[in-house]
């Protein structure tokens, strides 16, 4: 179809700015102007050519020339002048002053249209065609723009463009860069390439397709570092690929498609990463590889799993470098030196036990989700706000009874070294075998009671009744025994089965009225529920990177907790304070009678109750439980004009309170000076000469398990099943296979 304008927006100019090139090469025929513009539509939308621009831009005729704009040259109706690259030339035919075409096919290039700093070519007033750096469009017309005799060079850009098209003579950094940008535009023009030949001096590359003539090669440009894209057969007889997979989109694809995300937000999940892609590249890849995609990245940003371990013996002497009196240490097995075990106690944690906690633990676990699995162990007490205070963390192979013998030993070790007189400890857990063997044996006078938690969680599992499960907590709660009996004489009402089951258990273990040790009115120890918000993001990191976090958030507590008491202006903490505040309450309603200067009978509508102010005890039991004074206490304090604020544990006073965190949790600086400062250090050990492994996989078969089975689940009787169709058990209606 010959005859036919070109007209690029009549009565428009295209202003190029002086960094930019107009190139007008003979290139590769893509094929008709319908078919180039279906392609340009469906890879870029930056041309925007569509129907709608038909009446501005009519491409009809057949040629095989190309219009290039990209780059540092200024185009006029007269071109006066080129700009080029010292090594790169612009020749144009008759003197450089006027390109015409013939009088039949002529191209207008007139005033007020703007090719702009970004690359922009307006067709009309509202509408603009992006031609991005090195874009090839190709006009057919019935004779050529330029003539043969002309001569033009091709210029040379860095990178392949946003609009994935490939030029002869484009250059890329290394053959690296090549092939990411032959990929990219692989994926992004949905073919699938196949490569012949890749070493540090050529790549060649097909169209994967059989019979498809696409191929490109490149070679390393003569004394310089580039690639140079030297030949290209840019013909598509393929149709291009046909599923939703492509052989180019590589974990290391994909890593590289979602990393500024994982920057921002390291939680991004492997199903939105699949989201992702399938949404803006229009491919389906597989969970594994988004999952391995998203751990390349991750191991880029924080270091490697493997990593981790060989650090550990060396993050482990900067914990005691930067914190002098911690303990930190790591053991590995005697047969190929993989990690087993691994603790780490703060000397300010130590201090705050030890100078002003009250002497409770709780000990805990929490399963880790990172490569190599493992469990964190956990030893925390509490200060006076009933607030959590970590004193010890390990970190295990596998929870067992010689792992837990272990840490309670470590425990042992680290309290013992640190006061003469330790002090007679009361100990919460589970009661598991292997935590019970340890406590007797590193805490041999220790009072060791269930945490009501775990205990309330396996009988509202066996019982799955909520009025039952409130009067077990009401009982455990109870500081009389005749206030527990009738708590489980109430249980017994509403199912035997439930009462027996709960006296089955000694309730010295785990009812205050029995409880010999003092709580402090704590019948839980949930210590992972309570630090749920962190431990459990940190759990799924490299093992350095988890005691860093946890550190972190440490050091943080202490800090911040240390400034907020020192804005409080009472005597006790506030949580004490809004105790003795409710006693005083209640108490200004008694009536007291003083037996002699310690000992007083107090009668109320609850009853009577004897307080001895000397010993700090009260008939109710609550003096001695909470360690602050009940209201019958109260009220013989008052009737004697003594400060009640004086007959509190010390434990709940501020002064206390602010040397718990008078200590400083130090940071620790970045691995890559450890090297530097072990050496600086004259009492550092050789812990670099030390190579500790990972730990031996043994992942089992499946998912894993969100929900840890506690050990009293062990020994429980499975519920038996009915079958109301032939009254047999073992199964249900739905899978009877008896003939009736």
């Amino acid at each position: 179809m010959e005859n036919h304008d070109v007209i690029l927006a009549q009565n428009h100019s295209i202003m190029v700015g002086q960094n930019q090139q107009v190139i007008i090469t003979h290139s590769h025929n893509l094929g008709s102007i319908q078919t180039q513009r279906s392609e340009l539509e469906e890879n870029h939308d930056g041309l925007g050519l569509t129907a709608d621009h038909d009446d501005e831009m009519n491409l009809h005729g057949k040629g095989s020339d190309n219009v290039e704009v990209n780059g540092d040259q200024e185009l006029a109706h007269e071109v006066e002048q080129i700009h080029g690259n010292e090594d790169q030339e612009l020749i144009l035919h008759e003197e450089n002053e006027n390109i015409d075409a013939s009088d039949e096919d002529p191209i207008v290039v007139s005033d007020n249209h703007e090719l702009n700093e970004n690359l922009e070519l307006a067709l009309a007033e509202d509408q603009e065609m992006n031609i991005g750096e090195m874009h090839e469009m190709e006009l057919e017309h019935g004779q050529s723009i330029i003539s043969p005799s002309q001569h033009v060079l091709q210029l040379r850009t860095m990178e392949v463009n946003s609009d994935y098209q490939l030029l002869v003579g484009q250059e890329f950094s290394d053959v690296q860069s090549c092939r990411r940008a032959l990929r990219d535009t692989a994926i992004a023009l949905h073919f699938e390439m196949q490569t012949i030949k890749s070493d540090k001096t050529r790549f060649t590359a097909k169209c994967a397709t059989e019979g498809c003539p696409w191929r490109i090669h490149a070679a390393k440009l003569p004394g310089v570092p580039t690639f140079t894209i030297r030949t290209i057969n840019n013909n598509h007889t393929c149709g291009g690929i046909g599923h939703l997979g492509h052989q180019q989109a590589s974990v290391q694809w994909v890593a590289n498609s979602v990393e500024q995300k994982l920057l921002e937000n390291p939680n991004y999940k492997p199903k939105e990463i699949l989201e992702e892609i399938h949404k803006t590249h229009g491919i389906t890849l597989s969970y594994k590889q988004a999952w391995r995609g998203k751990e390349r990245i991750m191991a880029a940003m924080r270091g490697s799993f493997e990593e981790a371990y060989r650090l550990l013996p060396q993050y482990c002497e900067q914990i005691k470098r930067t914190n002098p009196g911690s303990i930190a240490s790591v053991y590995g097995s005697y047969e190929d030196n993989s990690f087993q075990r691994h603790f780490v106690s703060f000397q300010a944690c130590i201090f705050g036990f030890l100078n002003a906690c009250r002497p409770l633990l709780g000990l805990d676990r929490t399963y880790l989700k990172s490569k190599y699995l493992g469990t964190l162990l956990l030893a925390t007490g509490f200060d006076g706000d009933d607030g959590l205070f970590p004193l010890a963390f390990g970190v295990v192979d596998e929870e067992n009874d010689a792992n837990w013998m272990w840490f309670l030993s470590e425990l042992h070790t680290l309290l013992e070294v640190n006061t003469e007189n330790m002090p007679r400890l009361t100990i919460l857990s589970d009661r598991q075998k292997g935590i019970v063997d340890s406590v007797e044996a590193n805490f041999p006078t220790a009072f060791h009671g269930f945490c009501m938690r775990h205990l309330s969680e396996s009988f509202r599992k066996e019982f799955n009744n909520t009025m039952l499960v409130n009067l077990l907590w009401e009982a455990a709660h109870a500081l009389t025994v005749i206030e527990f009996e009738s708590k489980i004489l109430e249980i017994e009402e509403v199912s035997p089965d439930a009462a027996y089951w709960i006296r089955r258990i000694p309730p010295r273990l785990w009812a205050t009225a029995y409880f010999e040790g003092t709580r402090f009115g704590h019948l839980t120890a949930n210590i992972v529920e309570s630090l749920n918000s962190w431990i459990l993001e940190a759990s799924g990191l490299p093992i350095v990177q988890m005691m860093e976090c946890i550190r972190r958030q440490l050091m943080t507590w202490f800090n911040e907790r240390r400034e907020t008491s020192m804005q409080w202006t009472s005597i006790l903490v506030p949580s004490a304070e809004r105790s003795v505040a409710e006693a005083l309450e209640r108490a200004r309603t008694y009536q007291v009678l003083r037996a002699n200067e310690a000992e007083f009978e107090v009668i109320s509508h609850e009853g009577t109750h004897i307080v001895d102010i000397r010993n700090r005890c009260c008939l109710c039991r609550g003096w001695q439980l909470y360690g602050l004074p009940c209201a019958h206490a109260v009220s013989a304090l008052l009737s004697c004009r003594q400060n009640v604020h004086r007959f509190t544990e010390s434990c709940f006073t501020v002064t206390t309170y602010r040397k718990t965190y008078s200590q400083t949790i130090h940071p620790i600086p970045d691995k890559t000076l450890w090297k530097e400062l072990s050496e600086e250090d004259p009492n550092a050990s050789e812990a670099e000469d030390i190579m500790i492994l990972p730990p031996k996989l043994l992942r089992l078969p499946g998912r894993p398990r969100k929900k840890r089975v506690r050990s009293e689940d062990h020994c429980r009787n499975k519920r038996v099943v009915h079958c109301s169709r032939c009254n047999q058990t073992g199964h249900f209606r739905t899978t009877c296979a008896t003939p009736i």
